[in-house]
């Protein structure tokens, strides 16, 4: 079988490599670089927990040799502080903050060790050719020739060359936002907290300040600028640099070591397509959005989740439209969902002050808005629902709802494998395989000898092997919102297909088919393999 080929060496390039090789599909990743990443301490990704726990599973080391986990949350508004949120594993799960060419850097290693990944540098694509068995690109270079593959996968970013192959429009907004950016180490009163500062009080700030520490005592400081289009100079940036600790430091500006420095912009675009035939786009190659705390990167990396498993599938079985058209329904809507919500709070957000006045009570409800964009919830920040896709099973009376909305993304709960042994429910995602959780209190301090041959697991696990697609068995004590007894169905991704009120053969067979979009039943033996 030819090997899916990926255009792209970034963070959602490598990623979705790293994913297709956990599902055993042999990948060409081709790099228009050297291979490397020229390290840039400015340029930093927060990711949220969803896609922390993606980069981990994918082998990525430096998501816990050099990325930051925040202990708190302050929200400050001139000079009052309005509100201050715990971060941690018993509170609001905090993101990660890494360096970019960290993230890359680790992603990279950790596909350089995968033997069926083929990194292939300095290698641009200029050509891309499709009929009904496969894709053929031209690279140019020094390695310049022919690939021939089943898809590709155009992960080249914002001026993606396949995009533009392709003949697919990229509309949207240009300078949505405008910040300068300093990363720098020193000393703040808040260690290991954010701190989002609206209106701060001395002169030459700007609007907005957000401080974001990252490891080894360093900070990224990003200062809102005014849409104008003001120049930003080295010795003005350091001025705001100077004046910004000052005015956190009770008037002195402490001793600072300033790493980087820079100005980023925020576009918002939406390609029309996302895919074409056996050609895809993901990563910046599909979307730009950024704007009001949100993470074009995440939705990247929830690309490449999304896309991974119906890609897997169907190199290994053979796959209905249904289930490839999937990725673009699902993951276009939810961006363009996240769009909307930007275009919709930025007038209040970034409107005057006078706007704002009307408003009684405005100001918190703004902080509140932005403080949960930037951690990944509310309108701006909560995770993707596919609640109209296409794989959605049809209603059936022995669907039972828990606290997990039905194409939501499951809750991280502590299960039980086959083995016999405790893993959380994150660390089963991405074999490419359905997950069936059964809720049943007790197990827990059960011999797995006995629990296995009781109550309804041998009818549940006669079921799970008749299912028309590969699924593992997994127990919890517990799952929010779900009674004794209750059986979900987890897509590869995380998503929830349905929730039953016990064991019901048929309807788990037909929420099955449906997640797999119809597509043609592997043989048995294919269905119980393992996939390394």
């Amino acid at each position: 079988m030819d090997p899916v080929i990926v255009v792209g060496a970034g963070p959602v390039g490598l990623a979705l490599a790293l994913a297709l090789a956990q599902q055993g599909v042999s990948t060409v990743v081709l790099d228009e670089g050297g291979g490397g990443d020229d390290p840039r301490p400015a340029r930093t990704a927060v990711l949220r927990p969803d896609t922390a726990a993606l980069v981990e599973r994918l082998g990525c080391a430096t998501v816990r040799d050099e990325g930051a986990r925040w202990t708190g949350w302050r929200t400050m508004r001139r000079k009052q502080e309005l509100r201050r949120l715990p971060l941690g594993a018993e509170t609001v799960p905090s993101p990660l903050h890494i360096p970019q060419h960290a993230l890359t850097r680790g992603l990279r290693a950790a596909a350089a060790a995968e033997e069926s990944v083929e990194l292939v540098v300095e290698s641009r694509v200029d050509a891309l050719e499709q009929d009904a068995d496969g894709v053929t690109v031209h690279t140019r270079g020094p390695k310049g020739t022919w690939w021939r593959g089943s898809h590709v996968v155009g992960c080249d970013g914002a001026r993606s060359t396949v995009r533009k192959l392709l003949g697919v429009r990229f509309p949207g907004r240009t300078a949505v936002e405008r910040h300068a950016v300093a990363t720098l180490r020193t000393e703040l009163p808040w260690p290991d907290e954010v701190v989002l500062h609206r209106q701060p009080p001395w002169r030459g700030s700007g609007s907005e300040i957000t401080a974001r520490p990252l490891p080894d005592d360093a900070w990224r400081l990003d200062w809102l600028l005014p849409p104008d289009g003001e120049l930003v100079t080295p010795d003005a940036l350091v001025t705001r640099v100077r004046d910004t600790l000052a005015g956190w430091c009770d008037g002195s500006t402490p001793p600072y070591d300033l790493l980087d420095t820079g100005v980023y912009t925020v576009h918002h675009r939406l390609a029309r397509r996302w895919r074409v035939d056996r050609a895809f786009l993901a990563g910046d190659a599909a979307h730009l959005v950024g704007a009001l705390g949100t993470q074009g990167l995440d939705e990247g990396l929830r690309d490449a989740e999304n896309l991974a498993w119906k890609l897997a599938h169907t190199w290994h079985h053979g796959g209905s439209p249904a289930l490839l058209d999937s990725y673009q329904s699902e993951r276009r809507a939810a961006v363009a969902a996240r769009l909307r919500a930007a275009d919709h709070a930025l007038p209040a957000l970034r409107g005057t002050s006078a706007l704002r006045a009307y408003l009684p009570g405005a100001a918190r409800g703004h902080d509140a808005l932005l403080t949960e964009a930037h951690l990944g919830q509310g309108p701006l920040g909560a995770l993707p629902v596919h609640a109209h896709s296409p794989l959605a099973p049809e209603h059936s009376p022995a669907h039972v709802r828990t606290a997990t909305e039905t194409g939501a993304v499951v809750e991280d709960v502590r299960v039980t494998t086959p083995d016999g042994t405790s893993a959380r429910l994150r660390d089963r995602l991405g074999q490419g395989q359905l997950l069936v959780l059964l809720v049943a209190p007790g197990t827990g301090v059960w011999d797995r000898r006995h629990w296995q041959s009781a109550g309804v697991m041998p009818r549940l696990a006669a079921a799970v092997s008749a299912l028309p697609v590969r699924a593992e068995l997994l127990v919890t004590e517990e799952y929010p919102g779900a009674s004794a007894h209750a059986v979900l169905l987890v897509r590869p991704d995380g998503h929830l297909v349905a929730a039953f009120a016990g064991v019901r053969p048929a309807e788990l067979y037909a929420a099955a088919d449906a997640a797999r979009g119809g597509a043609p039943a592997p043989a048995p033996s294919d269905r119980t393999a393992d996939v390394n």
